[in-house]
């Protein structure tokens, strides 16, 4: 979510005569784009302007703003730390920020600085609508544009659904759907740039639409919505995140079946297994109802990937909460997972609750969930060696002596290729495979030439 505002911000600078630069170290404007879901994801951006307000007292002219849901969290209270800083804009006023910056520059050529950091985290209907351009791509020293293959679509903003744990809904604001048809057509957009593959964005993204479309003969909006990117010429492939549990209805499960284009990868948040402490985290399924959508979709899908978001040391978690974890995290066979350490958010009910877990308990509980997922994404990636896999070619990888592109699955692979197929959709045979990448060679026989 955060990529994708920045790279709206950075489209909407562009357009108002702005030059994105690729070293910070030239740069007139630099904007720090925060995150607030854990304590240590603040205190690293505000280590980092702190560094650079050094950088203005050298160059007074040097334009320092903090962006997004650090902004939103703290408003005008982060001058008390970064007193240096320009501008302060919340993750609904994104849209404002070429504005602003029209005019700090303006007054300060004038001869006029403004006195005052400008700060504005007021909420402001229809900003979910905001999120819409796309920073394209610009050629190179040679002249050469890379192409884009992938793109973020923002498709809802905000949460409604109040996990004792979480800040989200305080620095996003109440769930907010952009119109299905701006959103379609924005993915049609894209495809006539070249994108071959969108990721539908939204903090509770099976919420879409719920308030502002029907259900039609069962369908909700989210579907419905995944059907018309579906039909759009041009777009092979749809993948969607963050989901919750909840959304995981009979239909949705069910487009994984009829959608072909709908990727067979779902990251299904967990949290944790034990349903006391889902209880505790306001968090409205059980460990049953959990186990019951994954069997749902891997009877959809035999071979569906799946990753989750875990949190250990809840406050009140007993060896028997984390065991129950620990059995239903095994039993979920992910690839991939975001397994975090509970830290106390400010402002968040849990963060008056008592019977905090001690550091090392949380640590070792940590270390043992991470230790499982290392083997079962090992073994699901050994499992892919000698297999053909379908790959999307998204270009040079970041050596720039091979390619890279990913499986429907989403696993990373790389491979020897032609600049001609980026954008293509290739059979790759795995040859080997690590943790998290597979490497495998092209089979060409049957690959048409790109248009």
């Amino acid at each position: 979510m955060n990529e994708r505002d920045s790279d709206a911000v950075s489209a909407m600078l562009r357009a108002r005569g702005y030059r994105i630069v690729a070293d910070e170290n030239d740069c007139d404007v630099l904007l720090l784009n925060t995150c607030s879901v854990r304590d240590a994801a603040e205190q690293k951006a505000i280590g980092k302007a702190e560094n650079l307000s050094a950088r203005k007292k050298k160059n007074p002219d040097f334009i320092l703003g903090i962006l997004g849901c650090m902004a939103q969290n703290r408003g005008a209270s982060l001058l008390d730390q970064l007193p240096d800083v320009d501008l302060i804009v919340g993750t609904q006023k994104f849209h404002q920020v070429p504005g602003y910056l029209d005019n700090l520059r303006a007054a300060r050529e004038a001869g006029t600085p403004i006195g005052e950091t400008i700060v504005d985290i007021g909420e402001e209907a229809g900003s979910q609508n905001t999120i819409k351009d796309h920073l394209a791509p610009e050629p190179d020293a040679n002249g050469v544009i890379e192409r884009q293959i992938t793109a973020f679509v923002s498709i809802q903003q905000g949460c409604n659904m109040d996990c004792s744990f979480c800040i989200v809904p305080k620095t996003r604001g109440d769930e907010r759907s952009r119109p299905m048809d701006a959103i379609v057509a924005e993915c049609r957009a894209l495809a006539a740039r070249g994108v071959r593959e969108v990721t539908l964005l939204g903090q509770i993204v099976t919420s879409y639409g719920r308030r502002d479309y029907p259900h039609t003969e069962g369908i909700s909006p989210f579907v419905q919505l995944l059907e018309k990117v579906s039909a759009l010429d041009g777009i092979e492939r749809i993948r969607f995140t963050s989901p919750h549990p909840r959304g995981f209805k009979d239909d949705l499960v069910a487009a994984y079946g009829r959608l072909p284009k709908l990727c067979g990868y779902v990251h299904l948040p967990m949290q944790s297994g034990s349903n006391r402490i889902l209880r505790a985290m306001n968090r409205p399924y059980t460990r049953e109802r959990y186990k019951e959508i994954v069997d749902a979709l891997r009877a959809v899908r035999s071979d569906m990937y799946f990753s989750t978001d875990v949190i250990v040391g809840f406050p009140g978690e007993t060896d028997e909460d984390f065991q129950q974890t620990r059995e239903l995290f095994e039993a979920g066979n992910y690839d991939m997972a975001y397994v975090f350490k509970y830290s106390i958010r400010t402002g968040t009910p849990a963060a008056e609750l008592g019977d905090q877990i001690p550091d090392t308990v949380k640590e070792a509980r940590n270390s043992a969930l991470l230790e499982i997922l290392k083997a079962n994404s090992l073994r699901r990636s050994a499992a892919l060696v000698g297999t053909v896999e379908e790959v999307l070619v998204e270009g040079p990888d970041k050596t720039g002596a091979r390619f890279t592109g990913r499986t429907r699955g989403n696993r990373v692979c790389i491979f020897d290729a032609s600049p001609r197929l980026i954008g293509t959709l290739v059979p790759l045979k795995i040859a080997r495979a690590s943790v998290s990448t597979l490497y495998g060679e092209l089979v060409l026989s049957g690959v048409p030439d790109p248009a």
